[in-house]
């Protein structure tokens, strides 16, 4: 069944990342018109595991700065679209670093990215796979994503990257909202997913960073790894300096997971913070689109 997706909220990123293909501005009207003409295009979609809960997303996740940006800004809702901005400075000017570990297999041409894992995956029993012999570099992979999924992750090339990471996002389209192209290289269907990391920037040139999103010039930043990725595993852990604190997990604008001392820590969260794989299936989902 098809889609129409209509700007309505704060991002309206996937609008964004639709009527931008053509040219036109996001707006409702134009968003109505494309599902009028009922021209059709297919979308990736990505499924987040953790244990036996799981989340479809088809927009992005985020973890750090992005994430907590996007979610700790809601106590500025007043402010409307002005709230990202506002407390984008608060946050880069009170900078957080959080431990942790991503994994990733990545896209071909992308190999060349993050550690190579030693060892093969080694047993495979009630839908979980262990990736040895170093006791270190091993990692519980779920072996499916969506329900019917084909995906085999058994034998795939993983490699790692360790933190503390400044901010990890995971995007599905080109806009992130209106006005953030977070994955310029991102397409609707190609069975990827686009992975921004950042793990060190100082203050000044992460403001001037900042400032590049709106044309998607920020991937082009030495302080910035871009790369696609197949599947994707993510540690999320305690922030650098203070370990009784830890972060937001956010995907497609909700809370995945709240870690301790975060924003709206009491209220409960669909998974806990800690470990979540996700994995992508090419064109699963159908939208209306301008062309």
């Amino acid at each position: 069944m098809p889609l129409g997706v209509v700007p309505a909220g704060t991002g309206n990123g996937m609008s964004k990342s639709l009527l931008d293909l053509v040219g036109y501005p996001c707006t409702a009207l134009y968003a109505v018109l494309a599902v009028i003409r009922g021209h059709k295009r297919s979308l990736d979609v990505a499924t987040i595991l953790q244990g036996k809960t799981r989340f479809y997303s088809v927009l992005m996740l985020a973890w750090g700065l992005v994430a907590d940006i996007d979610i700790e800004s809601e106590k500025y809702r007043w402010m409307g679209s002005a709230r990202m901005d506002f407390y984008a400075l608060q946050r880069i000017l009170h900078l957080r670093t959080y431990n942790g570990n991503v994994y990733f297999v990545p896209a071909p041409g992308f190999e060349a990215f993050g550690d190579k894992l030693t060892g093969q995956i080694v047993e495979c029993a009630g839908g979980v796979c262990t990736r040895g012999p170093n006791q270190e570099e091993t990692i519980n992979i779920q072996q499916h994503g969506y329900r019917q999924s084909n995906i085999n992750l058994q034998n795939l090339n993983w490699r790692k990257i360790e933190g503390p990471f400044i901010s990890v996002w995971l995007h599905n389209v080109p806009w992130g909202s209106e006005d953030t192209m977070a994955a310029p290289d991102a397409k609707f269907a190609d069975g990827y997913l686009d992975l921004i990391i950042m793990k060190t920037c100082s203050k000044l040139p992460l403001l001037a960073l900042m400032t590049e999103m709106n044309n998607g010039n920020h991937v082009k930043s030495p302080h910035v790894l871009y790369l696609k990725v197949k599947a994707f595993i993510l540690e999320p852990g305690s922030q650098t300096a203070d370990p009784s604190k830890e972060g937001i997990i956010d995907s497609d604008g909700e809370v995945l997971a709240r870690g301790k001392g975060t924003y709206k820590c009491d209220q409960k969260s669909l998974m806990t913070y800690g470990k979540l794989q996700i994995t992508v299936d090419q064109g699963l989902a159908t939208l209306f689109t301008p062309i």
